[in-house]
């Protein structure tokens, strides 16, 4: 039923997208020739000169999304953050493909405002229509509608947990139909859920329950049976899917490589270790850093002032910093505090309270505007805007022992933000936090998600009460 209502659902999406496209070139042509909302229009844009050449080119939009995976059944919290950004790439390309085939086509007279119009109201109508539609299911799921059913084996630690991440999320829409295991009999209920029999039971229980993924948490010792599992699995059309035990030691998106039909799983998979992905987010650091360096330049002149007047001693603060590979170099701030002995100052965090900072060097702390000489490090390529912050070699080397993998950091390039600072891990909080979520952005890092953190940076900026 599920897999009949999803493909009803796809087919119900690809109609909202066509219609939604559609409904954007017909305001697109009324706004630029019948009324003249803009001031260059007029009623000489004849309908179908504007209107056929599109119907003829639209299913090309279509299949720039299905290409994209906007019509891939996805049930995650960054759902919506996704496909924003897909839509974005998707109407990009669409609307330099609807050009060249105007081009091509001969249609030479195509009202270019007409085309710029069109490629901006496509994109907001459409995220509009995914963001509500994707709302409206995450509502629906958290009703108990359009369930998917599991069957979990094994009733280990890893069942156990799996279990109870799917019933911490009931946006995700999945229910447990229970468990089948060895150990247990038949009247037995874990964690509220019924034990169904054991592992031999498994063609009886997928005829006679309403199974879509069959979820397998067996330890490697019982792996015996595995086979069976996935044979009797493919006879129902049952997906099968397992959490090796090994799982906390894999990335957040596996990596497979394969070496003469020989898989290899890389556990530390890294995006930006892909030169094209390093390339666009060195780009992004360009366009953003670059043009704000001129913009800000008077409020950095003031800043600069401001500190030399308020105590003696240099404007600028350095301070040695790991960045990418764990190679150090010297990260820039408006100078905050007195001068004090280095050798003494490397080995102190700053507290809330802190004595050492001026009256000044207060108020640039609480709105991050001592942060702003780091832009001249992004510009150098020794840090990016978006990353893990960086840490002193002293205080890295006493992590490294007390937090696990908390040099993976040290992947990417540090940042003057990140996901562990919008999610509220930024000065005395949870350094054990703090990690987990930069490992989390260094394993699922994609150009949606540095946008994502760019406005949630400029959103918190002045109300973050662990800014000090």
């Amino acid at each position: 039923m599920i897999r009949e209502n999803q493909r009803i659902f796809n087919i119900a999406l690809v109609i909202i997208d066509f219609t939604v496209i559609t409904l954007a070139l017909i305001i697109a042509w009324d706004i630029r020739f019948a009324t003249n909302i803009l001031g260059f229009g007029s009623n000489v844009g004849g309908f179908y000169h504007y209107i056929l050449p599109l119907l003829l080119i639209l299913p090309s939009y279509i299949l720039i999304y299905y290409f994209l995976g906007l019509y891939t059944p996805q049930r995650t919290k960054r759902t919506i953050t996704l496909e924003t950004f897909k839509i974005l790439q998707a109407n990009c390309v669409g609307l330099f493909f609807l050009v060249t085939m105007l081009f091509v086509l001969d249609f030479v007279d195509y009202s270019r405002y007409m085309l710029a119009l069109f490629g901006i109201l496509s994109t907001i109508l459409s995220i509009t229509e995914r963001f509500v539609i994707r709302k409206v299911l995450q509502y629906l799921r958290s009703k108990r509608y359009n369930i998917k059913y599991i069957l979990v084996i094994g009733t280990g630690p890893l069942a156990r947990h799996f279990t109870e991440v799917i019933m911490q999320n009931e946006y995700l829409g999945y229910d447990i139909v229970g468990f089948l295991d060895e150990n247990h009999s038949q009247a037995d209920f874990i964690d509220g859920f019924k034990v169904l029999g054991s592992v031999e039971n498994l063609e009886d229980v997928l005829s006679n329950h309403l199974v879509d993924r069959v979820v397998i948490t067996l330890s490697p010792d019982k792996y015996d049976f595995l086979e069976d599992m996935v044979e009797t699995c493919d006879k129902y059309g049952v997906r099968a899917e397992i959490i090796p035990p090994y799982y906390l030691y894999l990335p957040a998106k596996p990596h497979l490589d394969v070496i003469e039909g020989i898989p290899l799983i890389q556990v530390r998979h890294i995006p930006l270790d892909n030169s094209f992905n390093m390339f666009l987010k060195r780009c992004f650091d360009l366009i953003l850093v670059v043009p704000a360096v001129v913009i800000l330049s008077p409020l950095l002149i003031i800043v600069a002032i401001l500190v030399k007047i308020s105590s003696p001693g240099p404007v600028i603060f350095k301070q040695e910093r790991l960045g990418l590979n764990k190679k150090s170099f010297q990260m820039y701030k408006f100078r905050s505090m007195k001068v004090q002995d280095e050798e003494k100052e490397k080995f102190q965090w700053t507290t809330k309270d802190d004595p050492r900072k001026t009256r000044f060097g207060s108020f640039i702390r609480r709105t991050s505007i001592d942060e702003l000489p780091q832009f001249f490090n992004i510009i150098k390529g020794e840090m990016s805007l978006i990353g893990p912050r960086p840490e002193r070699p002293h205080f890295a080397e006493k992590f490294k022992e007390e937090i696990p993998k908390y040099l993976v950091k040290h992947h990417v390039r540090p940042g003057m933000t990140g996901w562990a600072q919008v999610n509220g891990y930024r000065g005395n909080t949870s350094i054990k936090k703090r990690i987990e979520h930069d490992i989390y952005y260094v394993e699922n890092w994609t150009p949606a998600l540095d946008v994502e953190i760019f406005f949630k940076t400029i959103i918190n900026i002045f109300r973050d009460e662990n800014a000090y």
